[in-house]
Formats: C-alpha cells, structure tokens, sequence
C-alpha cells in the first residue's frame, strides 16, 4: 500500500525528536541562530500533524525530519570512549580538557614542585631539591613534548599570521 501520508496525520514523540535533531543540525551549520531555533523547537514540541512540522521546515534544506515510518527513529550511537588521545583539527592546538588526565596532572604539578624547590633551598638550604622539578619537566618534555611543541609552533604560526595581516592592513589603510 503506497499511500502518500496525509498532513493531518498526527505525529509521534520519534518524529518529533528527529525533527528537533535536524533543527539543531541546521542551527550547527548557521542557517538558524539560536533565537529562531529556540522558536522553532517550540512549535516543534506543539507540533500535533505532519503538516505542522513541514510548515516548520519549509524554508529550510534537508535534513527534514522522517515522517510516515513507522519504526521509531534511533539516535546515533554513542562514539566509544576510547584511551586515544583526540586528534586535534588541522592547524588547532588540542583543547587541554581533551589532553589525559596525566599529562594535566604532570602539567599542573610541575609550577608546585618549583615552588616547593624554592622554599626548602631558603628554608633548609637543600640545593639538590632543584632537580626535582627538573626531572619532571623532562619526563613531561620525554613523554609528551612533541604535542606541547607542535601546539606552541601552530600558536607561533597563527600570532606571525595575523601580525603580518594586520600590519598589510595597516598599509592598505594609510595610502
């Protein structure tokens, strides 16, 4: 039976959040910001027919949600946790929230154990404690130097980039 579905059908919870899945995918890529998603989720969840939400979604490409079927639309999977460590787009630095735990921690303490290296040569006079950061910052360096490196060398990168556009605009600007 190859009916074409009526507009006064009355729509499903699934349909409904597919519809809300591809507003949010069409704000993601700017076509709405985030006052007109705000709205249209509105009229989304008020939503009673397949008309209603076609009208929501007639000024706008695909993707438009799946009406008519019958099976409930799945959300994406979940992508596995996996102990890799993020890949970070070309020419942007990996966010230190997305770097592990362990390379945070040897990260954060290092300023603390130079800290601690200073007030025990004043206090106690103990010379040597300064090897102890020293030690650490090479093993940090050892084991993830060549991230931290190619970071610094794409914010070097990026700061000689904008400071030679800017003076290009200066000079465009002053004839």
């Amino acid at each position: 039976m190859n009916e074409v579905p009526s507009p006064q059908l009355r729509i499903s919870d699934p349909e409904r959040e597919a519809a809300l899945q591809a507003l949010g995918e069409h704000m993601s890529v700017g076509r709405i910001d985030l006052d007109e998603y705000g709205e249209r989720s509105a009229q989304v969840t008020t939503a009673k027919t397949r008309g209603d939400l076609a009208a929501i979604f007639s000024d706008l490409p695909q993707p438009h949600p799946r009406l008519g079927e019958d099976q409930p639309v799945a959300a994406p999977a979940p992508a596995p946790a996996t102990a890799v460590q993020p890949v970070a787009q070309p020419g942007q630095p990996i966010a230190w929230t997305d770097r592990p735990l362990n390379q945070r921690l040897v990260a954060g303490i290092i300023p603390v154990l130079f800290v601690a290296a200073i007030v025990l040569t004043v206090t106690v006079g103990a010379w040597w404690t300064f090897f102890i950061p020293m030690a650490a910052t090479g093993f940090g360096k050892a084991v993830w130097g060549a991230d931290w490196e190619q970071d610094q060398k794409r914010q070097r990168d990026r700061h000689r980039e904008l400071r030679d556009h800017r003076r290009e605009r200066r000079r465009e600007l002053g004839r």
